[in-house]
């Protein structure tokens, strides 16, 4: 969508005043905690219910200052930036007007006085947005799955290691405690060899194929599609204004990758943890039986032969010669020799204990002088902005975050085409059975090429 001259003229004009002007904080600070000097200052972009949740922790820090919010929906940006003044005017006890709401991201990517930006946009988006703002000298949290296609996986890795930035993939099951234990159990060998894990979730993706709507006043529909195909308007992709709902962009080919991508990135991502597969990946691909309907059965098998399935089951089970773990959000399960040891995934059956307690407990037993201790993140956001100061990788790091993308991508492959293929992690390549044009979108529109 190549912007008209007059719009072009207006976002050059612009991003010449906003690199030339100092930018103006209220008469009183709102808090003594950390100078204005030492705030790491943000733009947002994308601010549907995802991005409801970040920036509700962000503007309530000290250390964090929100500059500007981004979304192609009018309704949504001018709520976000109202959420923004009034959250800072009542710290400050003063008047705040001073959060910018934009409808094109590159406005935020050219200001200069942002340090980092928050993408939280559908998924088609996260790549070219995200190698724009390391271009630009910006620290990214970018939210799952990192990338649409395993190409754009490749390409944002190299654009992050060329612009040295601090890169923080959105998938925060890596900062709770259960999948850190439940990792730490298999890689220190407490449940013996692990040659069998499940994950679940839910179907793959399907083509979109929904009827035409009016188009919702407001919405800049061709930046909403941006490099995906330019579809008629629906509701099911962009609900009209404010929504409290995922909507179902993710559940298509086209604009996300289903469950697949959408659940699969944090539970494939928890089992390559596990594996010690992190930058990694798997050697082959497997499609189910009658992979033209399947949704469930297609598995991924790693070069030390263990072997990946997408069930229905309890979240990330891993299975191994003495025993197993089950882990999802707020659920732990250890069983050795065929006994449950500890195990905390429903209130109404686990009464008298908690999550909290079992995994603790899990630790004490059979951690405690574990020669593998994995990365220890609290809190996901901490951790970026921790990063930011270090200038150390974070948890989920921007190779992390794009080598679960690409296992999962992989696996959507399975239900799609039918593939039982042979896959080179080294060279994000196929070595036989796979097709180079799966890799990457058909065609990238107008100008928005990876």
């Amino acid at each position: 969508m190549p912007p008209t001259a007059t719009t072009r003229r207006r976002f050059l004009h612009n991003s010449a005043l906003l690199a030339a002007a100092p930018f103006i904080l209220p008469n009183r600070v709102w808090s003594q905690a950390s100078a204005p000097s030492k705030r790491l200052t943000l733009g947002c972009i994308g601010m549907g219910k995802q991005m409801k949740g970040h920036l509700g922790a962000f503007i309530g820090r000290d250390d964090v200052q929100v500059l500007a919010v981004c979304d192609v929906d009018t309704t949504r940006r001018t709520a976000a930036k109202k959420r923004v003044d009034d959250a800072y005017a009542a710290k400050a006890a003063a008047t705040y007007n001073s959060c910018d709401a934009y409808n094109d991201f590159r406005e935020i990517i050219a200001r200069k006085d942002i340090d980092a930006v928050v993408i939280a946009t559908p998924d088609h988006w996260h790549a070219y947005i995200a190698i724009a703002a390391v271009k630009a000298g910006k620290d990214v949290y970018c939210e799952k799955p990192l990338t649409h296609n395993i190409h754009e996986a490749v390409e944002l890795v190299k654009a992050v290691r060329k612009a040295k930035r601090v890169f923080q993939t959105g998938s925060q099951q890596r900062s709770s405690k259960e999948f850190r234990i439940a990792c730490e159990l298999v890689r220190n060998g407490v449940i013996g060899r692990v040659g069998t894990i499940n994950v679940s979730f839910g179907d793959p993706a399907k083509p979109f194929n929904e009827p035409t709507e009016a188009l919702e006043p407001g919405l800049d529909w061709n930046l909403w599609c941006g490099p995906a195909p330019l579809v008629g308007y629906s509701p099911v992709l962009s609900p009209r204004g404010i929504h409290d709902h995922f909507p179902h962009w993710r559940n298509t080919w086209e604009f996300g990758g289903g469950m697949i991508t959408d659940w699969g990135a944090h539970h494939i991502d928890i089992a390559q943890w596990g594996m010690n597969m992190d930058g990694n990946g798997p050697v082959e691909v497997r499609a189910p039986q009658n992979w033209e309907t399947a949704k469930r059965g297609a598995q991924l098998i790693y070069a030390d032969g263990t072997v990946l399935t997408h069930v229905k089951g309890k979240g990330v089970s891993f299975y191994g010669t003495e025993g197993e773990v089950h882990v999802n959000r707020g659920k732990f399960e250890l069983v050795l020799d065929g006994k449950t040891v500890h195990k905390f995934w429903d209130k109404e059956v686990d009464k008298g204990t908690s999550m909290e307690r079992e995994v603790t407990l899990t630790e004490r037993e059979y951690l405690a002088d574990a020669k593998v201790k994995l990365y220890n993140s609290k809190t996901h956001f901490q951790d970026f902005l921790d990063a930011v100061k270090s200038r150390q990788p974070p948890i989920c790091d921007v190779a992390v975050g794009a080598s679960s993308a690409i296992a999962c991508h992989l696996m959507n492959f399975a239900y799609h085409y039918g593939a039982n293929a042979k896959w080179n992690p080294e060279r994000n390549k196929f070595a036989s059975g796979g097709r180079s044009k799966w890799l990457t979108r058909d065609r990238y529109r107008d100008n928005w090429v990876v």
